[in-house]
């Protein structure tokens, strides 16, 4: 039988695998691409989802994040060496997050406000799911557009895309 961890973080390897091989095919000649003036610039985008890790890692190590506290952001990165790079550290900390997890950890309430307003507060369990994977696979899901319009092969992440050979056969 599965424990809880098991259930909470059973697919977070192969989530962060899949991101990474996504955030590869994206090149520095189109980090400031992007299109529609209401989106992200590619790189951007690329950038907040090579974050995604460290707010992962957030909810299992803390009660609460305050937006409104956080230091100011430093400037969006230029490459794709540099989102990569950041990926690679945040996976990092969140694989020791999980590893420290226990399922007392996940039924603890965590909160994320800004301010005095409360954005939104549950078991860590459930916020992990929400605003970790569920929005990992959003943003992957916006890149792989940004892709697509650019006429850059999308790799697998599921299963075969149109740019793969021989699909599932």
């Amino acid at each position: 039988m599965a424990s809880v961890t098991d259930l909470v973080f059973g697919d977070i390897a192969g989530e962060l695998d899949n991101t990474r091989r996504l955030l590869e095919t994206v090149t520095d000649e189109h980090f400031d691409w992007t299109p529609h003036e209401k989106s992200w610039h590619l790189g951007g985008l690329a950038k907040h989802i090579s974050d995604i890790p460290l707010w992962c890692q957030t909810i299992l190590a803390t009660d609460e994040l305050d937006l409104a506290a956080l230091p100011p952001q430093p400037d969006p990165p230029t490459s794709i060496g540099s989102v990569l790079e950041n990926f690679d550290s945040t996976r990092a900390a969140l694989e020791t997050a999980i590893a420290d997890a226990t399922p007392d950890t996940l039924v603890e309430t965590w909160t994320l406000r800004r301010g005095d307003h409360e954005i939104t507060s549950g078991p860590k369990a459930v916020i992990f799911r929400q605003l970790g994977v569920s929005h990992l696979a959003h943003h992957r899901g916006q890149l792989t557009v940004y892709l697509r319009l650019l006429d850059i092969a999308v790799p697998q992440t599921y299963g075969p895309t149109a740019d793969d050979q021989g699909g599932f056969g």
